[in-house]
């Protein structure tokens, strides 16, 4: 008889790690890998984030914190979102955790009965489905393809909605597509949702700040605020401010909600660092005019990707709104043989070609939920961009 639960039968392993560390092994062994399936800025964590946290650890803010974070935290995220996105909360009303992947852990933990859904528009970040399902909960996939952007539309997310339905999550701009829906396109969603009481909004807004040709970005409970009362709006300092390894993210929400994902937590990390609490009050309240350059930096680098993708025999790929990567179709090499003489039935295929011939490292569409896609991460430099979609060109163009 196993040890493990029953229930890890039902998710997997994250892709999207699984992929840097074969990169990482295969590196490890010698092999000349680029790798384009890490989801964090190549960029460091700014001096004055830095500079917070070192003041914080000799001035000894190294004990335990509130559950939800700091007092101080918090209220640099209410400043926040009273600041950038219009949205009042008390400190009561926001919530801190160990990264965005652990607030929206405990968000579904917390409210998802068994037998609950959870519209989920597709492509995903791979970690939305996998949560509900260990929370017991039912995902409800909408595929969102080329023809709308990879965003869902009012009329298909009407189509997913039962009685049943306990969350939509929306991300925005969206990991894996980097597409980001317009203050209109939220509004179109929002009338759809209010004819939903039943169905709460999960607003995952971690690459906020990441957008670019004049974009404005918008969160729903912004645009419609009728909905705040059941809008749980995510965020964290993860991927705007380079922080990755810092793990702090973030939530505002109807108190009820908060108080929930406190008691999961309480029971889990207790808190993130206190130390890494005190460098995210600095990230919120400090400058932030370095974004203007790395902005402009990712810009040039989703230029360059999505002009030489499209230049790749049979890959078609869409220049995203914001976030750092792209989605390319390569629906047109399906069927194709690589020179050894396989066949690329899918798209995990393809990306097991490009690494075994070529050295490129990206992420199969299965993983995301919307086949026959693949995901590349233009959050590295310029010349290994250049070097791995020369790559690509060639590996697809060997295909017969």
């Amino acid at each position: 008889m196993s040890i493990t639960a029953a229930a890890l039968d039902r998710i997997k392993p994250s892709p999207t790690l699984a992929v840097t560390a074969k990169a990482q092994e295969l590196r490890a062994q010698g092999r000349d890998v680029i790798s384009l399936g890490a989801g964090e800025p190549d960029f460091d964590t700014p001096d004055h984030v830095k500079e917070a946290a070192i003041e914080a650890i000799r001035s000894g803010e190294t004990h335990y914190t509130p559950v939800n974070g700091t007092p101080a935290l918090r209220q640099a995220i209410a400043d926040k979102f009273k600041r950038e996105n219009g949205l009042d909360y008390g400190l009561d009303q926001i919530s801190v955790g160990c990264g965005g992947k652990q607030v929206l852990y405990n968000a579904i933990m917390a409210t998802v009965d068994p037998g609950d859904e959870v519209v989920i528009p597709a492509p995903y970040w791979v970690s939305y489905p996998d949560i509900v399902l260990l929370a017991g909960g039912q995902p409800v996939v909408v595929d969102s393809g080329l023809d709308s952007g990879f965003k869902v539309t009012p009329d298909s997310l009407a189509a997913a909605i039962t009685p049943k339905s306990k969350w939509l999550i929306l991300n925005s701009p969206s990991n894996p597509s980097g597409a980001a829906y317009s203050r209109d396109e939220l509004a179109a969603l929002g009338r759809v949702l209010l004819d939903h009481p039943q169905v709460w909004v999960m607003s995952d807004d971690i690459y906020e700040h990441l957008v670019y040709d004049g974009f404005e970005f918008a969160t729903i409970a912004q645009v419609v605020p009728e909905l705040q009362d059941r809008t749980l709006t995510l965020n964290g300092v993860s991927k705007a401010y380079a922080m990755t390894g810092w793990r702090v993210g973030y939530a505002g929400g109807p108190v009820e909600v908060i108080k929930a994902m406190a008691k999961i937590q309480s029971q889990s990390t207790t808190h993130t660092s206190s130390i890494s609490q005190a460098a995210a009050v600095e990230a919120l309240n400090g400058t932030q005019d370095f974004l203007t350059d790395w902005v402009a930096t990712f810009a040039e680098r989703r230029d360059l990707v999505v002009g030489m993708l499209n230049q790749a025999t049979g890959l078609s790929c869409l220049s995203p709104e914001g976030a750092f990567y792209v989605y390319p179709s390569c629906a047109e090499l399906i069927g194709k043989k690589t020179p050894e003489g396989s066949v690329i039935a899918n798209d995990s295929d393809f990306v097991t070609y490009l690494l075994e011939s070529e050295g490129v490292a990206a992420v199969q569409g299965a993983a995301f939920g919307l086949e026959p896609y693949f995901r590349i991460s233009y959050a590295t430099s310029t010349e290994a961009l250049e070097e791995a979609c020369k790559r690509i060109q060639r590996a697809c163009a060997a295909l017969v």
